[in-house]
């Protein structure tokens, strides 16, 4: 697929190509691929391209390496569409995502975090959500997050641009995560996402949003989302002691 005259790198069509063969059953749960010379022919591919694709289907737990058996399908792949980034309401939310409800919906100049993760210039405007994720009736996480200016959205992913517009236009109707919108748009463009996680304490203005006192310990979430080359969302989430475990894997 094409975005916006930027073409997806072979690895990533071979990834997809496989993934979709997974999830539409020509390779189902708990089956075991052919073997890569066999499946090299099968899919026209060099051996390397493959190796490569298969290796970040393992990671990204769509297979499993057997020794003696070979590379078997996993019982329960990931959704489609989300075996590399998804919303934090569903990271954090056990199994049940948690409620996002909209706090902020507006547009402000960059800030230090905006211009350095969105490099956006001086000058932009960035859309700004601000959104309280709650489960159970309890307050559970506090997310910031901003997308890129809508000149440079409409220039690499129009879909995302247009899905941000109309969420805006049906607030009053249920609110959303920008990455869920994002996601939810993102279903023909190729998404990569780098996280960080420190320790802080909530302070005043977050202690009063998530109901806890400002010297509450925290973990701080931070997030870009990437088109290609360009970032096209930046977020920060803060999730207080006693919020839902928040699942890390760790990469090198």
């Amino acid at each position: 697929m094409a975005v916006s005259g930027q073409r997806r790198r072979p690895v990533v069509a071979l990834y997809e190509r496989i993934a979709d063969a997974v999830h539409d059953g020509t390779y189902p749960p708990g089956s075991t691929l052919p073997s890569e010379p066999k499946l090299a022919v099968e899919l026209g591919v060099s051996r390397p391209a493959l190796r490569e694709a298969l290796l970040l289907l393992q990671e990204d737990g769509l297979l499993t390496v057997r020794r003696g058996v070979g590379r078997t399908v996993n019982d329960r792949p990931p959704r489609r569409g989300f075996e590399h980034v998804r919303p934090i309401e569903e990271l954090i939310g056990a199994g049940t995502p948690l409620r996002v409800r909209a706090l902020l919906r507006t547009v402000e100049e960059p800030t230090d975090f905006t211009t350095q993760h969105l490099l956006a210039p001086a000058r932009a405007e960035l859309r700004f959500w601000e959104s309280l994720l709650t489960g159970e009736g309890t307050a559970a996480a506090l997310s910031h997050e901003w997308a890129a200016a809508d000149e440079l959205l409409d220039r690499v992913h129009p879909e995302f641009a247009r899905a941000l517009r109309a969420a805006e236009a049906r607030a009053g109707q249920g609110a959303a995560s920008m990455l869920s919108v994002l996601l939810g748009a993102s279903r023909d463009t190729a998404l990569t996402a780098h996280s960080g996680i420190t320790a802080t304490l909530l302070g005043r203005r977050r202690g009063d949003q998530l109901g806890r006192p400002a010297d509450t310990p925290a973990v701080l979430v931070t997030q870009v989302v990437r088109v290609g080359e360009i970032p096209v969302l930046a977020a920060k989430h803060m999730l207080p002691t006693g919020a839902p475990a928040l699942p890390v894997l760790q990469s090198h």
